[in-house]
């Protein structure tokens, strides 16, 4: 009997919390930081768990793709609870985004954000179309705004060396253990094509040693991907264990902060930026400079492409390709300098 009244005051319980939550939520909000409404929160939920889960796309694609539906969402004029939502992006016209792309456009708005934003949508519109939701038509007419070919732009080789040498951060007034992990992080960038977070991903267990010159690195989309390591990298990363402070165990990882947690790209990036001012570099000189820098030097000393391609870990060839118009410019502007007649 016991037992039978407990199980009422439950459901009275979540009858309750269930019936003031619809009761908030139909409230008017006056907050103007309060998120865009989404067009259903149960289908808005399944359609990021489906580019969670079975597309594998990064977490900052996902929080992309959500802030621009719910962009479009706020242009149409969708009412919080969802059903009008639905109801407007079941008759959606090419007008429509024709005219959110128009309207964020006049605010400044970026051919490569756009090209995102419409990337978004038309992955939300395809995914209700297939839950019998939306009509998702409207796409087929619809172009993305153009983009200009922008190329990479890398360090040349004699600087590259220069930016992961701790000599060069001599008069720093920084631990010396600081100064040696930065080199090693940035050591794998040029010496390995990492990316900033793919570095600093590594777990102690993960990291190469003289006895293991390869690494498993965990990439965008989830994809992992054996690259190999040349001994300066390895040389680097000893040399900033041997001085580290810290404990590293084998699940933790290998680069730590000041205060002993996980460092941070940000600080790379800091680091990046002394460096290029002592140095002279441009504001190009990135973190991620070092990894153009690593294709373009591979490629312009006769690397193969789809070598290149497996180590920078690019899902298509057409990505690593620009690295050969990285290098023609590079040729053309050398023999424009250098030819009496250029």
């Amino acid at each position: 009997m016991q037992s039978l009244d407990q199980f009422v005051k439950c459901k009275l319980t979540f009858y309750f919390i269930k019936e003031f939550n619809r009761f908030l939520t139909s409230l008017p909000s006056s907050d103007p930081m309060t998120p865009s409404p989404v067009p259903s929160s149960s289908s808005f939920l399944a359609w990021q768990r489906h580019l969670s889960g079975e597309r594998r796309l990064s977490p900052k694609t996902l929080e992309a793709y959500g802030r621009d539906v719910r962009q479009f969402m706020a242009w149409l004029g969708a009412s919080p609870d969802g059903d009008e939502g639905i109801e407007k992006l079941a008759k959606l016209k090419p007008v429509d985004l024709r005219g959110f792309m128009a309207s964020r456009r006049e605010e400044d708005v970026g051919s490569r954000s756009l090209m995102r934003s419409l990337a978004g949508i038309r992955s939300f519109l395809r995914f209700l179309e297939k839950e019998g939701l939306a009509d998702a038509s409207a796409l087929s007419v619809i172009r993305g705004p153009k983009l200009g070919r922008l190329l990479p732009k890398p360090v040349g080789p004699s600087m590259a060396k220069k930016l992961v040498d701790p000599a060069e951060r001599e008069g720093e007034t920084r631990e010396p253990w600081i100064l040696l992990r930065d080199a090693a992080v940035m050591t794998l960038l040029y010496g390995c094509g990492l990316r900033i977070s793919e570095a600093l991903g590594l777990t102690v267990e993960n990291a190469p040693t003289p006895e293991r010159d390869t690494i498993r690195v965990l990439g965008k989309g989830g994809k992992t991907r054996i690259v190999p390591v040349i001994a300066p990298a390895i040389k680097a990363i000893e040399a900033y264990r041997a001085q580290c402070p810290y404990e590293l165990t084998p699940k933790s990882p290998l680069f730590r902060g000041a205060r002993g947690g996980p460092l941070s790209p940000r600080i790379i990036q800091l680091t990046m930026e002394r460096l290029r001012g002592g140095l002279g570099l441009p504001d190009s000189a990135t973190p991620h400079a070092l990894r153009h820098s690593f294709a373009t030097h591979l490629l312009s000393r006769g690397g193969d492409l789809r070598a290149i391609q497996e180590l920078l870990g690019h899902a298509s060839l057409s990505t690593t390709q620009i690295y050969t118009e990285v290098d023609g410019a590079m040729l053309l502007k050398a023999f424009e300098a250098a030819h009496p007649r250029a």
